[in-house]
């Protein structure tokens, strides 16, 4: 089997009209500290924006930073993305202000793991490289 021999590439982006991208550039900087390449596409993406950029880049996952409260359409809406666009082996995580009972649905509509503010970024850049190693033949 052939194995990829790079970093691992995340796409980090702020869907819609929520202007806070503190946290997503927090993230950003601490994926890169764990020396993955990260490509930041910073505010009011679209879904469609984000899928393109990251099928462009050819990430191995993509992390959207949410606090707008439209987790339960942007979400959806990339995962829809994704499949048509036959990226199955890419992962789709993120965080941001999204209650546990809508994280359990995301979850099982097929979004990765979904993090809490205030979640340690050590533990963020390991679901990432676990994933991406299990799933991406790294």
């Amino acid at each position: 089997m052939h194995t990829i021999n790079r970093p691992i590439r995340v796409l980090v982006a702020k869907v819609g009209l929520d202007g806070h991208d503190r946290g997503a550039k927090v993230i950003a900087t601490a994926l890169r500290d764990a020396g993955m390449e990260v490509i930041y596409t910073g505010l009011r993406q679209t879904p469609e924006m984000v899928v393109n950029a990251a099928l462009q880049e050819d990430v191995d996952a993509i992390g959207i930073s949410i606090l707008s409260g439209a987790h339960m359409t942007v979400f959806p809406r990339i995962i829809a993305l994704m499949k048509e666009k036959k990226m199955d082996d890419v992962l789709l995580t993120g965080g941001g202000i999204i209650p546990e009972d809508d994280m359990v649905t995301l979850n099982k509509s097929g979004v990765g793991k979904l993090f809490a503010p205030g979640t340690p970024t050590p533990e963020i850049a390991a679901y990432i490289t676990d994933w991406v190693k299990s799933h991406r033949n790294f």
